[in-house]
């Protein structure tokens, strides 16, 4: 099991069919870490108003992340859109865990990161809420249309993980121009305070990326993709996609790398 200096996670959607915990906390297992960053939308508020679908496996979610800060893990959680309500308490603390608006991440390299979840960045979420809840609806068919596509697949002995809704975002073309605009807002913004990257969330879209001389990173989620992002001890950032194992093995992690 290796053990990493950091671990950055977002959108994992806790209260909703979707949520994909039982492969997080695989994942969790195979990462021990000195700082683990929890950059938004962690608990699914919005999806909750709807309908409640709290499984066992959520309460394990949120009891390993509260072990590993009781064991001396720094835990930061930044809150996103959709539990914003836990922006009120930013500033203070849960137990072991830190609430933050915003937080300042320095690598081993001496590397300063701007941590945010980023729908500050969404001028639809800002501006037209109620756009943005249409659309969280629409992307949640998808996704569980998608849960049903991976059962026949798995049942048909097809190794692999394939995300339908990851297949309409590459092609749509407002939804790429979207995260394109997304991308260089946020990085605009780390630039203006002089960071060398940041690492953000909102768009479940993974990435790691040289974008005009500054680090973007983006964690993904764990409601369609399943990545994360860790930080090595000599500062080197790697996105892993964690893909279900076939039937009647072990899940394990499918390292789809890249190095900023």
């Amino acid at each position: 099991m290796p053990h990493v200096r950091s671990v950055f996670l977002s959108d994992i959607h806790l209260g909703t069919k979707a949520c994909q915990a039982e492969r997080l906390l695989d994942f969790l297992r195979e990462y021990p870490a000195d700082h683990l960053y929890l950059l938004g939308d962690i608990v699914d508020f919005w999806a909750m108003k709807r309908s409640l679908a709290w499984r066992p496996t959520h309460n394990t979610v949120i009891q390993k992340v509260l072990r590993r800060a009781r064991h001396g893990e720094q835990v930061v959680f930044v809150p996103g859109n959709h539990d914003e309500a836990v922006r009120a308490y930013c500033g203070t603390r849960f137990g072991d865990i830190r609430v933050e608006k915003e937080w300042v991440h320095e690598t081993a390299d001496g590397k300063r990161l701007l941590l945010i979840h980023g729908d500050e960045f969404d001028q639809v979420t800002r501006y037209h809420k109620w756009v943005a809840v249409l659309g969280d609806a629409a992307y949640n068919m998808l996704v569980s249309i998608n849960i049903w596509l991976s059962f026949v697949r798995r049942c048909m002995g097809i190794t692999g993980y394939w995300s339908l809704a990851g297949y309409a975002k590459r092609k749509v073309k407002t939804a790429l121009e979207f995260i394109f605009d997304f991308e260089r807002n946020v990085i605009r913004a780390a630039a203006a305070r002089e960071m060398h990257g940041v690492v953000c969330g909102h768009i479940h879209w993974a990435a790691i990326r040289d974008i005009e001389g500054v680090t973007y990173v983006n964690c993904g989620d764990w409601v369609d993709s399943c990545t994360g992002i860790v930080e090595h001890f000599d500062g080197r950032l790697e996105l892993v996609t964690w893909v279900e194992a076939p039937l009647g093995q072990d899940a394990t992690a499918d390292l789809f790398t890249e190095e900023n």
